[in-house]
């Protein structure tokens, strides 16, 4: 009779889907494969790095005759974010972009200055900050003229008033 319930017992046994062992077994291996299939993810999303494209820093704005001796004018601030400025002696570009917390500071016409609707920094035609809590100038950005007579800016270069940069060439174009 004892033989009879050990044969009934493996029968049970042989019955059930799967045993213990099965089942451990089992899930270890899923564990392994789903470890192994995100691996496999990860190692093909390094195959496609996340790369930001950023539009060119350097394009043409025109002809210096397109600007008039003592304006700002304020037709690349939106697009581009900087103001281009003709004095009696030449031209530059200054970087529509405020020292303080880096908003956009907006060019006042009838005041003749540069003023940060954030924070109140006033910056004077040339850049230079005279109110607010700006800690330095506005920077000129290098600008020069391309073999069709266009000016070309390239943003990528800064030059920096507390630096004794504005002198140097390319900060200012001479016409």
């Amino acid at each position: 009779m004892a033989e009879a319930k050990d044969k009934d017992k493996k029968e049970a046994e042989i019955d059930t889907i799967w045993s213990r062992r099965d089942f451990f077994s089992l899930a270890g291996w899923a564990s392994f494969m789903g470890v192994l299939g995100l691996s496999a993810i990860y190692f093909t999303r390094l195959l496609f790095p996340r790369i930001l494209f950023e539009p060119s820093p350097v394009f043409k704005a025109g002809y210096p005759s397109d600007y008039t001796v003592g304006a700002v004018s304020t037709k690349y601030i939106k697009d581009q974010r900087v103001w281009i400025v003709r004095d009696e002696e030449g031209i530059y570009v200054i970087f529509g972009l405020c020292t303080h917390l880096g908003c956009t500071p907006r060019w006042l016409n009838t005041e003749s200055k540069y003023k940060c609707p954030c924070h109140g920094s006033g910056f004077t035609k040339e850049g230079i900050n005279f109110e607010g809590p700006a800690p330095r100038p506005l920077e000129r950005l290098k600008i020069s003229l391309a073999p069709d007579g266009q000016i070309i800016i390239d943003k990528s270069k800064k030059f920096l008033w507390e630096k004794g940069q504005w002198g140097q060439p390319g900060s200012k174009l001479l016409v």
